[in-house]
């Protein structure tokens, strides 16, 4: 499967943003899907997740009560919605896809094994 992000540009700090991933590919839906971000000179850390089947979420306690993701399997897009945006969320944003991810595994970069290129998001204060 192939991932497109998009959505990504510049805020400011309170504000919104909504990214989708555009997935091309069959059976969209056995995929656990999530969003990935990586700050300047950080290390790419996950931030949410959707679960196949249930659609379950899951979500870092930085973006917890912030962030919202979801899919739409008919158009086999996920999105991010990103609320009370603050500087500290600037980074680029990467949405990633494994099918049938065990719950244990959600948040465990290396066991996505498709990536999208990444948006850059950038928050102002």
């Amino acid at each position: 499967v192939q991932l497109q992000a998009s959505g990504g540009g510049l805020v400011q700090a309170g504000g919104s943003r909504r990214l989708s991933c555009i997935a091309s590919g069959r059976s969209f839906n056995i995929y656990t899907l999530a969003w990935f971000r990586q700050a300047p000179g950080k290390g790419r850390e996950f931030a949410a997740a959707i679960r196949y089947g249930t659609s379950a979420t899951y979500y870092s306690d930085s973006v917890k009560g912030r962030f919202t993701i979801s899919r739409d399997n008919a158009k086999n897009t996920v999105y991010l919605q990103m609320d009370s945006l603050q500087p500290e969320d600037t980074a680029v944003y990467y949405c990633a896809a494994a099918s049938f991810l065990h719950d244990d595994y959600y948040n465990i970069k290396r066991y996505y094994n498709f990536w999208g290129q990444g948006t850059q998001v950038t928050v102002s204060s």
